[in-house]
């Protein structure tokens, strides 16, 4: 073995020392809300599938149809020979969903973040980076790429953010803050427009991530920062949720999406998404604007299971959407709950640190519109008897 394998070892078992050693478990999406695992069908509350898109036969077809029109794949980098009219057809359909006057296709969510971060400061050296403590790895990451330190606030707390813009604010040569709009890990909300407001009030560039948002909320599905036109400055957004596919978006102006096709590395040197993904991105923005069923029925079940676990004492945090954290506390507790529920055929994540503050290991309940009420009060059933 040579000296990385040795340390790889070590590093692994101080891992799996601390009961934090993850492993793959290979998993089957099924309709109505379920999945297959092991042989096995459990009932899911653990997917981001929140419109249960990934099954749909329209996404299905129209992904089959792109890539027998247009090949496999892109072939090469959007500069290069990789821009299809396809793709260029296709980023103005994500700019009319947006409300902008222009977006870009990136390959993933985490992809989008960790390369526009550092291609946006490239522009402002010096500026002051505020962020959301809470904020996504992939967030940080960005920042930590930029070799910039971030000015982290305390979570959803804008008056924290404010205070801390005046005093480090002031004298750099430009401002940027970075937040989510709907939590990934929590299920609560940012509130966009107060974001908005305090952005404008101290020149700040406002960067929002909006991955677990879209298609599940705002107008039509597209986003909390939909409802605050022109107020957010850089939208990011993925198609691998509840849009039920895979990729991710950028949507601003068209002068910030032709600087970052010159200045994001992430964009410059790699491969154009192929057909079949945006034949699959095609076919559910078609569909995602008119579920506004879909969305009341998903609000309610979240309401359903909130309650219910509120009822047993059961901590739930600050949530207001689809994703309900059951927050246990302790990591093997959590582990437990979760492959005692697992036994009764529901499939459950327990989410430990790093992934959330230590003390706050929990039960992350991500629920999907294909879900009936009567699943969520199986779930409910299985959580008491299994405590």
């Amino acid at each position: 073995m040579s000296t990385f394998d040795t340390r790889m070892e070590a590093a692994l078992q101080a891992i799996a020392d601390r009961g934090q050693r993850r492993v793959l478990a290979p998993a089957r999406l099924m309709p109505g809300g379920r999945m297959e695992r092991d042989g096995g069908a459990l009932s899911d509350f653990s997917s981001n599938d929140y419109l249960g898109l990934s099954l749909h036969p329209e996404l299905a077809d129209r992904s089959a149809r792109f890539a027998r029109e247009w090949g496999a794949g892109a072939g090469a980098s959007r500069l290069v020979t990789g821009t299809s009219p396809a793709h260029l057809a296709l980023e103005r359909r994500i700019a009319r969903f947006k409300g902008t006057e222009a977006a870009l296709l990136f390959a993933s969510g985490w992809q989008a973040n960790a390369a526009v971060l550092p291609a946006l400061l490239a522009a402002a050296p010096g500026a002051c980076v505020f962020t959301d403590r809470l904020n996504h790895s992939s967030l940080h990451h960005g920042c930590a790429a930029a070799r910039v330190r971030e000015i982290r606030f305390r979570h959803n707390d804008l008056a924290h953010l404010e205070e801390l813009l005046v005093r480090h604010g002031g004298q750099a040569p430009a401002r940027l803050i970075v937040t989510e709009s709907v939590f990934s890990m929590d299920g609560d909300r940012a509130d966009v427009a107060a974001l908005s407001t305090l952005a404008r009030r101290h020149d700040a560039f406002l960067f929002i991530d909006e991955a677990h948002a879209t298609g599940v909320l705002g107008p039509a599905g597209a986003g909390l920062s939909a409802r605050v036109s022109g107020g957010v400055d850089l939208v990011m957004g993925t198609f691998s949720k509840a849009l039920g596919g895979f990729g991710a978006y950028v949507a601003g102006s068209a002068l910030l999406c032709d600087y970052l096709v010159n200045a994001c590395s992430g964009f410059i040197f790699s491969t154009a998404p192929p057909p079949s993904v945006l034949g699959a991105i095609d076919a559910a923005l078609d569909l995602v604007p008119g579920m506004d069923a879909e969305r009341a029925h998903l609000a309610a079940l979240a309401d359903r299971l909130r309650d219910g676990l509120w009822a047993m004492g059961i901590d739930t945090g600050a949530s207001t959407t689809q994703i309900v954290p059951a927050i246990i506390g302790g990591e093997d507790e959590a582990m437990r709950l979760s492959t005692r529920l697992a036994e009764r055929g529901m499939a459950v994540a327990a989410i430990r640190p790093p992934t959330v503050p230590k003390g706050s290991s929990r039960l992350r309940i991500a629920l999907r519109a294909t879900h009936g009420v009567g699943d969520v009060d199986r779930l409910l059933a299985a959580v008491r008897e299994c405590r």
